[in-house]
């Protein structure tokens, strides 16, 4: 499988393929070719585990030997000689994780002397994870939060959890409440609530702070939700190029966007298993890990076949959207959604002032208030939880406002 990277007399493929860890190169190889690297950066990529081998022959290193402090040596030394390529600690990475798969390399662990706020930050998570159920993506925002908490309260001192006092609490939202956006506010103080409350039940705090966290205005109901015409959402949609494999992608994923109202999370979190074709239906993973079946739409179907035989790469993921560069995997996050939508408006030549995917939900829910579906009926269609979830729409059923307004002092009744 070398030979797909390199011409036959080339001197680095004599090298792989007799050197020491010829085995090891070769399933590389095999992971490069599965994930869809191209010709020339997985040349490059083999080029820099040549040189990896070579190095670590004259230091008289194994690849069981081989560690996330080597690899940062062996780049140093290549800085130092002068001889640089951006993408030499992925290519490293990559080959230590295929090392790390097949049980050659070994896998870090954490240090039982770890940071104490990264003690904290563990048990934390998994106390979220575990017990509460939270999605790692939750977890991650919360923790990230808990962490800036207890830095900015015990700097580089020892955690005494016992000494935190209501005043550390208001200050701290005091200092970053105002620095932060609405929604972020709103999650910076969920997550200290869920932390003290954690706190107090396991007998580290005396009294339950989670009282003592200042309330963030819910500005929900402040502003109108933003939402395109319908004819910008035609324009976005024919907008995407049919004939490349990243058209077709983008277009299932806005159609699902725009029919379905999904949110960019469960976009990311769909897998080939959730279509149930012969039923024409679809699961959809929503928040607080549920799973809601929702009627698939002949047009989102189509683009969904379109993308699937005629656009979606050949990888091991079972996700149904894929990077259309290599590696071939799935998203990392939903900000990969939102960013297609970004680019998505851009080439239709739209500045809508929201330009993420949270847009075309709102959208359709805007439209489908408009023709005379109730509020009850849209957050069926949204999955909400809650009622006043869907609140927000009702000061945009302008037909409905207009027979509670008072007449204008002074003017005709």
């Amino acid at each position: 499988m070398l030979d797909q990277f390199f011409t036959p007399r080339a001197k680095t493929l004599q090298r792989l393929q007799s050197g020491p860890w010829s085995e090891h190169v070769a399933a590389f190889t095999a992971v490069l070719h599965e994930r869809g690297y191209t010709r020339s950066t997985g040349r490059e990529y083999l080029r820099m585990v040549d040189q990896l081998c070579r190095w670590c022959h004259r230091r008289r290193l194994d690849a069981r030997d081989l560690t996330e402090i080597r690899l940062a040596d062996f780049v140093r030394h290549r800085r130092r000689r002068g001889r640089r390529w951006r993408m030499d600690r992925a290519a490293v990475r990559r080959f230590l994780e295929c090392l790390r798969h097949a049980g050659i390399a070994p896998v870090s662990s954490p240090s039982i002397d770890a940071d104490a706020v990264e003690q904290v930050a563990g048990q934390f998570a998994r106390h979220l994870a575990q017990e509460r159920g939270l999605r790692q993506n939750s977890v991650a925002h919360r923790l990230r939060v808990i962490r800036r908490f207890l830095v900015d309260r015990f700097g580089d001192g020892p955690i005494r959890l016992e000494a935190l006092g209501a005043g550390d609490v208001i200050g701290f939202v005091r200092r970053n409440a105002h620095a932060a956006g609405p929604a972020s506010a709103h999650l910076m103080v969920c997550a200290l609530r869920a932390f003290f409350r954690w706190l107090c039940l396991r007998g580290d705090l005396a009294a339950d702070l989670a009282a003592c966290v200042p309330a963030v205005p819910d500005r929900r109901l402040v502003t109108l939700p933003k939402s395109l015409p319908a004819a910008d959402v035609f324009r976005v949609l024919v907008a995407c190029d049919s004939g490349t494999a990243t058209g077709r992608r983008d277009y299932a994923i806005l159609l699902l966007l725009a029919r379905l109202g999904l949110r960019a999370g469960e976009v990311r979190a769909l897998t080939l298993d959730d279509i149930n074709w012969r039923a024409g239906e679809l699961t959809v993973r929503s928040k607080g890990g549920r799973q809601d079946p929702m009627p698939l739409p002949r047009d989102v179907g189509a683009a969904l076949v379109a993308y699937l035989r005629g656009g979606r790469p050949f990888c091991a993921t079972r996700r149904v959207f894929v990077g259309a560069k290599a590696p071939r995997k799935e998203f990392a996050t939903s900000a990969a959604v939102d960013e297609i939508v970004r680019k998505a408006l851009v080439r239709a030549g739209l500045t809508p002032p929201h330009h993420g995917a949270h847009l075309f939900r709102h959208t359709l829910a805007t439209e489908l208030l408009r023709r005379g579906a109730s509020l009850g009926e849209i957050g069926e269609v949204l999955r909400h939880r809650h009622s006043s979830t869907t609140q927000i729409y009702a000061k945009v059923d302008l037909a409905a406002l207009h027979a509670l307004a008072l007449p204008w002092p002074g003017g005709a009744r």
